[in-house]
């Protein structure tokens, strides 16, 4: 039997965050681990850190109103200066840190482009470049890209090294951390509360749901207000200095269309892409095929790049696209479904339970019209999979439509 004033479940990023920020509070933990620590979504994305929300700050507004938004989108930026600041102050030299995020469009419109950063400007004081064609065409070497902006303040890493190291700090602390160890059973109706895995149990007065795509089902309510959706990855061989030939920036990449591509130059010369969703949980068989298809629309010059690595990961998708960060019952949090967007996300949600659990505030009910949502059961993959294919099919018109015109 282990004891603690608050048990994590799930040692991703969010958990680990959470762990972190209740240490220096003066708490102690226990963090369980189905599987290693980072094992899922939280070591296998991309390793973009920027501020917003999967859903887009649309979504914000219209559920909270212009006002609230402007305060939930500062915690996100808080959540992308808390990685920032925990890798220079832990000194994580593995997380590797680089500046810049470029965002581009397939399609043209400048007018468009130009708005949005005016707004993020006038609305949320966020500072956003815009970049005319004449401006991309001297990042890239492409003829898909047409508008963009870029993002100064955001960064790009190495996310499972971040995780790692974060690790060792919150051992170093006093935390313990219990990896293969699910949780199987858990008592949670009393003041004191017991998770039970296959190896003990832990006694706790908080416990911390930070399980995403992989929750197991002892997450009962909270993994049936998620969807489980996969996302893809792969890194190529070393490129020596073509790579840079057509890709002129070291900021980090993304589109915007609804499955974008996302991509980034690491270890100097290889290519990370990164892109298409899907509700099926099993890796495609021609993985590497697939996203290598995509890079090679992009950058034909690379059809002969040999694929080294690929692997899917699975993130957790609320049906709002926001983060469920609330209490489920008395002493019981939920801090997950940070899918799509949540390498600032899950920090300052773990940094928000940190805080109500510690009786430090309440900024967490920023997030209670962002409550728990049924993800539909067996039809909720079916109807995302069916949103995807249209939004693809959008995607595929707009672009049609600005390549017939040039």
């Amino acid at each position: 039997m282990t004891e603690a004033d608050v048990c994590i479940i799930g040692g991703g990023l969010a958990g680990l965050s959470c762990a972190f920020e209740l240490l220096n509070k003066g708490k102690s933990v226990v963090i369980l681990e189905s599987q290693k620590i980072a094992w899922g979504a939280s070591g296998r994305n991309g390793g973009f850190v920027s501020p917003g929300f999967a859903g887009g700050q649309e979504i914000v507004e219209k559920r909270l109103g212009l006002d609230a938004a402007k305060q939930v989108f500062d915690l996100s930026l808080e959540g992308v200066e808390m990685v920032r600041n925990n890798i220079s102050d832990l000194g994580l030299d593995g997380a590797h840190p680089s500046p810049g995020m470029l965002s581009v469009i397939r399609y043209n419109d400048p007018e468009g482009m130009k708005r949005y950063c005016d707004k993020m400007a006038s609305r949320y004081g966020y500072q956003l470049d815009f970049l005319p064609q004449d401006q991309i065409n001297t990042h890239f070497k492409t003829k898909r890209y047409y508008q963009g902006n870029l993002d100064k303040n955001a960064f790009h890493f190495h996310p499972l090294n971040y995780c790692l190291g974060l690790a060792k700090n919150i051992v170093s602390l006093g935390g313990h951390i219990f990896e293969s160890s699910e949780a199987i059973r858990m008592e949670l109706d009393g003041s004191t509360k017991v998770i039970h895995t296959t190896e003990g149990r832990v006694k706790a007065k908080d416990i911390v749901f930070c399980g995403g795509g992989y929750a197991g089902s002892a997450f009962d309510k909270v993994k049936q207000s998620f969807l489980p959706i996969s996302t893809y990855v792969v890194v190529t061989e070393k490129l020596g200095h073509r790579v840079h030939e057509l890709i002129k920036t070291k900021a980090a990449i993304l589109d915007d269309r609804m499955a974008s591509d996302y991509y980034r130059i690491v270890d100097n010369d290889r290519l990370l892409w990164g892109g298409r969703i899907t509700t099926r949980t099993s890796e495609p068989k021609r993985l590497s095929q697939l996203l290598k298809r995509d890079m090679v629309d992009v950058y034909p010059e690379l059809h002969d790049a040999k694929i080294e690595m690929a692997w899917s990961g699975l993130m957790a998708y609320a049906r709002h696209k926001m983060p469920y960060i609330g209490e489920v019952k008395s002493g019981v949090w939920s801090c997950t479904a940070f899918g799509g967007h949540g390498m600032n996300t899950a920090p300052i949600g773990g940094r928000l339970i940190s805080e109500v659990i510690s009786c430090q505030s309440d900024r967490y009910k920023l997030f209670k019209a962002f409550d728990l949502q049924w993800n539909g059961g067996i039809v909720g993959p079916l109807a995302a999979q069916s949103v995807y294919w249209g939004m693809r099919a959008v995607d595929w018109w707009r672009e049609s439509r600005s390549r017939s015109s040039t």
